[in-house]
This record gives structure tokens, sequence and C-alpha cells, in this order.
């Protein structure tokens, strides 16, 4: 198969002992997960930025595949990341980056399915999106993630209701998003009428990851909305960032494999609770290799 990945390469300085660490973050964590579950013979092409003096961060996977619709910049997007507890993480940005580039890209056609992850908000915009869908026919895997967040004057990510999420959720396939990034889809409450509302607008699925609780899956059978949920497995949790990406990819590619919408979230949610039990960033080769 071949599989494009689009989304920002970011630089993660995550809060550690009074202290920032730095470790590369943003698609590198799709990037892992696609990875993980690759077939020898498939191709990984990433439409990404990357420059020169962070390199070697994300260099043990961007050297193994196709960097060809990527393009150098100056600095990259850095996101200062603090945990706080029974909380959505704070995240405040620096180098906020504009949207990718996506015009080396002739021939959408060639790709068995296209993973789009919006990693600071601003990887690609709404315009982008439909262009996509214009010239591209095969499933569009669409993970919400930093979009769901306006950004204020200190570069803070907060939550609110997304501007024209209509047409963001009529030109996609499948949307994975968290509990709180649902709700910033609609302003309904309920999870089971947000779902209704974004299945009635074309997309297939819609995975709504749930942390420690595992995950949902809704979608419609003849004009029905049903749902499927799978628990998470109990694990020593370690580190989190990174989790939700490798989900995301580890599901579509099971998705793209075998149309199996149900093996899918339960790989996802296996590979993403592997992740969580790990220091992921200075684990990697353990976890492609588990």
């Amino acid at each position: 198969m071949k599989i494009l990945l689009i989304g920002h390469s970011i630089i993660d300085n995550i809060e550690k002992e009074g202290g920032y660490k730095t470790f590369p973050g943003g698609i590198f964590y799709s990037v892992l997960g696609t990875m993980a579950v690759q077939k020898s013979h498939d191709l990984i092409y990433i439409a990404t930025v990357y420059n020169n003096k962070s390199y070697h961060l994300f260099e043990k996977l961007y050297s193994k595949i196709n960097l060809k619709y990527s393009q150098i910049v100056e600095d990259l997007p850095e996101v200062f990341l603090e945990a706080l507890d029974n909380e959505e993480r704070k995240e405040t940005y620096k180098n906020l980056s504009t949207g990718l580039s996506l015009d080396r890209i002739s021939d959408w056609n060639q790709f068995d399915g296209i993973l789009i992850n919006m990693i600071t908000g601003f990887d690609i915009s709404l315009e982008q999106l439909k262009w996509i869908r214009t010239k591209y026919s095969g499933p569009i895997y669409f993970d919400l993630h930093t979009l769901s967040r306006g950004v204020d004057q200190n570069m803070e990510r907060k939550f609110r209701l997304l501007p024209f999420a209509k047409d963001w959720l009529q030109n996609i396939d499948l949307l994975q998003c968290n509990e709180m990034e649902l709700k910033t889809l609609s302003a309904k409450k309920n999870e089971t009428e947000i779902a209704k509302q974004i299945l009635s607008l074309g997309a297939k699925y819609l995975i709504v990851t749930k942390g420690g609780k595992g995950a949902r899956i809704y979608y419609k059978e003849n004009s029905i909305i049903k749902s499927l949920s799978k628990p998470a497995k109990t694990v020593n949790v370690i580190n989190k960032i990174g989790c939700g990406d490798i989900f995301g990819a580890v599901f579509f590619y099971n998705y793209l494999y075998r149309q199996d919408a149900e093996t899918s979230l339960e790989q996802a949610i296996d590979f993403s609770g592997r992740a969580v039990s790990l220091n992921i960033s200075d684990n990697i080769n353990l976890f492609l290799n588990d």
C-alpha cells in the first residue's frame, strides 16, 4: 500500500522536574504508529516540514520514509506542554507555522489512504482540504487534534467551537477526536447526538478516544446510528504524549488493510496502550520491534 501522512512536525518541549526536555513531536508519532504495523512492501509518504538544525530529532524515522512531498523551513513549530491532573494538558506554541504546501503532489489517487493530522491546527486550510477532496477519491482519515483549539495573544491554545465545522466534516471519511475535542464540533452536549450530526454530513466513522477508558466508534447501518466500544487494557502509564497520534495511524492502517472497523479499533487501543506504558521517545526501537 501507499499511504500519505499530512501534518506538521513540531518540537515538543515537555515539562519535567521543573524544566523542559526536548523531543520530536507532531506527525512524527503518526509515522511511528504506521511504521509499527506496516508490511515490508508498503510505502509511507509524508507531507510535512523539517529543517537541518533539528533533523537529528526526527532522523530515526524520517530517514526510512519518503520525504519528496515535504519542505525545508527555517524554524519548526514548538509547543510547550504542561500536564495537568485530570485535565487536558496546557499547550503554548512558538513559531506557529502557516499551512503546509501540497503543490508537489500531482497524482493524489496513487495513494491507498490519506491521513491528515491537524497537529497545530494550521497544517492545512479548509480550502486545501476541499481541493484534496476534489482530486482524491480514496479514504481520508482526519484527526481533529489542535484544530479544536483557538490561539490567544499569548499563543496559548484553548478549546472553542470550530468555525465552519460543517465544511470540514463534509470532506472527510473517518474522523478521530477525543471527548473534549468532540464538543468543539457542535453546540449539542450529548455525545450520541453529536455523532448523529457528524455522520449525517457524510463521514463513515467517528472514533472518539477516551484515554484510559478505551475508545468508541460510531457508524451508520441502514440509516441507524450504531456504536461499538472497546476498553483499554490496564497499563502503567508513563507518558501520554503521542498516544492519540499512534492510535489514529494504527487504526487507519488496519482499516485500509482489513476493512474491519472493530479489529482496527482493537489494534489501535492495543498499540496506543503499549505506547503510554513506555517512555516512547527513548524507546522507539523497542516499540517498533515489540
